[in-house]
């Protein structure tokens, strides 16, 4: 059997009980519980005007305090917040001091926690943390095994006009895929070049990115419409961790080669600048010795995917035992009798829904895995472990 924990109250009222009893002295009964006597009296007398309730313990709560700021400066300052909303502690005892200053104010860091204690301070957002899945680990050992994609930092050329340079790598050979000056870093405006590039190279297994626009969103999986995109065909998006970009260093370097050939000084339009890509591709792919592959050009090591890009985006597949949901124009799919948010990334395509636990689902887009659906709570856990806020509407009749 565990042993008794025995709490001060209840030796209290043991000591009590004996003192009532007349066994022994009050001084014979104080060293056998541990006690000086001065403490024993005490107890004696708490019990004598409470009873039993007189034995707990007490608040050592100091009853006053000779710093406390009185009532009536905090009145003052309260009602001085009240016509000054927006004013914090600092300012408010300027202006208090500036009517009163005879009166002893107190340190900002005290009217701060007055100004908190009344709800008069607006409690701060907090910013919904996203995911990730820590550094990527897919192998860069083959041709079109890794593709790498980045946005070369913006510039104006001559005339004024902003170029974002498109860039697209295989992370094996070095290639230079592409280098396509664009107006923006929105979907529309990079979904074409990696068509086009798909249609000439075939597809990679991965694509490797930062989680900038328009590659990655704070949606499930950080999935984003030109990622979705990749993964109907079949290619999974591979980020790099936040504030890492040594972890796509292959990329970076040639960027680095980019900038120095290429946009200093930059081109008079985005048409010449464009020219001076793509002298710098077929320089940088077929002429230009790479020290990584022992002084041999990207283009020598370089082969296109067997992997062609079909005439159609073709639909998601699923094992036979999942459960399979469309994602209509909300962004949410049906469960039971409730709808539940997914992404507007996935609208118009089918999740599948694989149960692992009683109440517990993986959710997957293709090849991704977005989350993990909760029954119970009816929300999502996304595959890194953090907790989603999901939308959980009542059906709507059919």
């Amino acid at each position: 059997m565990p042993w008794k924990e025995v709490l001060p109250v209840d030796d209290r009222k043991l000591f009590i009980s004996d003192v009532l009893r007349r066994l022994d002295s009050i001084s014979d009964l104080c060293d056998r519980y541990g006690v000086s006597r001065k403490t024993g009296h005490k107890w004696i007398r708490r019990h004598q005007e409470e009873g039993l309730p007189g034995l707990d313990d007490r608040s050592r709560r100091p009853q006053s305090c000779p710093h406390r700021t009185s009532a009536e400066t905090e009145e003052l300052l309260i009602e001085a917040r009240r016509h000054h909303p927006t004013w914090g502690a600092e300012k408010l005892l300027k202006l208090a001091k500036r009517k009163d200053s005879e009166r002893a104010w107190p340190a900002p860091s005290t009217v701060c926690e007055l100004l908190k204690r009344h709800g008069l301070v607006n409690k701060s957002r907090q910013r919904n943390r996203v995911g990730h899945p820590g550094k990527p680990s897919a192998a860069m050992d083959a041709p079109n095994s890794v593709w790498c994609a980045d946005f070369k930092g913006e510039f104006k050329t001559r005339d004024g006009i902003y170029c974002y340079p498109l860039t697209v790598t295989d992370g094996f050979s070095r290639f230079l895929l592409g280098c396509q000056g664009r107006y923006s870093t929105k979907c529309c405006e990079a979904q074409p070049v990696f068509h086009r590039l798909f249609k000439e190279y075939g597809l990679p297994e991965r694509i490797r990115t930062d989680n900038g626009v328009p590659f990655a969103t704070n949606s499930l999986a950080r999935l984003s419409k030109l990622s979705a995109w990749w993964v109907r065909l079949g290619i999974l998006p591979d980020l790099i961790e936040p504030a890492s970009p040594q972890q796509n260093g292959r990329h970076e370097r040639m960027h680095r080669t980019l900038k120095a050939e290429t946009a200093r000084p930059p081109a008079s339009s985005m048409r010449s600048q464009q020219r001076s890509f793509d002298r710098f591709r077929a320089e940088y792919n077929d002429e230009r010795p790479h020290e990584a592959l022992g002084q041999e050009t990207p283009g020598s090591f370089y082969e296109i995917s067997a992997r062609t890009m079909p005439s159609k985006v073709p639909a998601l597949e699923y094992p036979s035992h999942y459960e399979r949901r469309y994602v209509s124009g909300n962004g949410g799919m049906r469960w039971g009798n409730r709808w539940v948010n997914v992404s507007t990334c996935c609208i118009g395509e089918h999740v599948g829904l694989e149960e692992i636990d009683e109440g517990v689902w993986d959710v997957w887009f293709g090849r991704l895995k977005l989350g993990r659906l909760l029954e119970e709570h009816l929300r999502i856990e996304d595959q890194f472990g953090r907790l989603r806020r999901v939308k959980v509407l009542p059906m709507s009749p059919e």
